[in-house]
């Protein structure tokens, strides 16, 4: 098996079309009609004269249109990659279900496009919680052919994205697996970051997760402290192995590329049946080696070494 260099951005491993976007789409058109709910809170015979609360019930995304976000700032991450966190308007929080993804493009119609003359469109998945206030974040690696993530990299703060979702995934739900396994390769862990800053801080998940992320390098690795710091907090119920391509003398972690007997080691066995899932998501040569190309947007046959272990169809999700 062969894990590339992994050129494609995270973006390139979020496809645009999905099952559950007719549902939400018509869910969304709901929630548009009550603009914002009003709650009261109470307590005892106060109840009257307590304060109204407004919940947001509609996220300022649109999923049908693009809508322009300004760029509030940008940090750098390492040698290649920069988070890039873009304003919501008066303060609302994005309101993405996990799993989603947007879409985005230049604001300019000029500004980016490839080399058929169209719009250059990149899917991204954001790492921002669905709930954080005022804010929409991207973790962005620079790619020298990549079109979107050269656009991106050259936004000064100011400048506006125009951005479309959210386009749905995985419908994650608490508690639906025992186990999960998430194998994620380069700039590619997005929408596995997404579940697990979801689903581990929740008291009442009871769901055990390990994550298996392969990069080159170790200065590749993408939300490193962050992961460390979840299984600092969780060390019950989150572990995390990284792979490296070229692993230094000091490297103490596993070499190599993700293979049957890595997967073997520490992802649940498929006996789990309906208890297991594995979701996986990374650069298209490694997809196909560890379970199977997709097709298009669908998901594909099972196969790599994942259909070699015994794995169904069901047990598997390729982002």
């Amino acid at each position: 098996m062969s894990l590339p260099s992994l050129r494609m951005a995270s973006s390139r491993f979020c496809s645009t079309k999905s099952s559950n976007l007719p549902l939400y789409l018509s869910g969304v058109g709901l929630a548009g009609l009550g603009g914002y709910l009003y709650v009261t809170r109470f307590s005892g015979s106060a109840m009257a004269n307590a304060p109204a609360v407004a919940v947001q019930e509609k996220s300022p995304l649109d999923p049908n249109e693009f809508v322009e976000f300004k760029l509030k700032k940008v940090e750098p991450y390492n040698h290649n990659t920069s988070k890039f966190i873009f304003e919501l308007p008066d303060n609302q929080a994005s309101l993405l279900p996990v799993a989603s993804c947007v879409i985005v493009k230049s604001s300019d119609p000029e500004a980016l496009k490839g080399s058929n003359g169209k719009p250059v469109i990149r899917p991204y998945t954001p790492i921002s919680p669905s709930d954080a206030p005022g804010e929409l974040a991207f973790i962005v690696k620079k790619y020298p052919t990549g079109l979107a993530s050269v656009h991106i990299h050259d936004l000064k703060p100011g400048d506006s994205l125009s951005i479309k979702g959210p386009i749905p995934k995985f419908p994650y739900k608490e508690n639906e697996f025992e186990e999960v396994a998430l194998i994620g390769g380069g700039s590619g862990i997005t929408p596995l970051y997404q579940i697990l800053t979801h689903a581990l801080p929740k008291k009442t998940n009871k769901t055990k997760f390990t994550l298996i992320f392969a990069n080159v390098t170790e200065a590749d690795i993408l939300l490193r402290e962050e992961f460390d710091e979840l299984k600092k907090s969780y060390p019950d119920k989150f572990n995390v192995v990284y792979v490296l391509d070229k692993g230094t003398k000091d490297w103490k972690g596993e070499t190599g590329f993700v293979t049957k007997e890595i997967i073997k080691k520490y992802v649940p066995s498929p006996d789990l049946h309906e208890k297991v899932k594995v979701f996986i998501c990374g650069p298209p040569a490694q997809v196909s080696s560890v379970a199977g190309k997709k097709d298009g947007f669908k998901q594909g046959e099972l196969g790599g070494a994942l259909k070699e272990l015994g794995y169904a169809e069901d047990q598997v999700y390729k982002f």
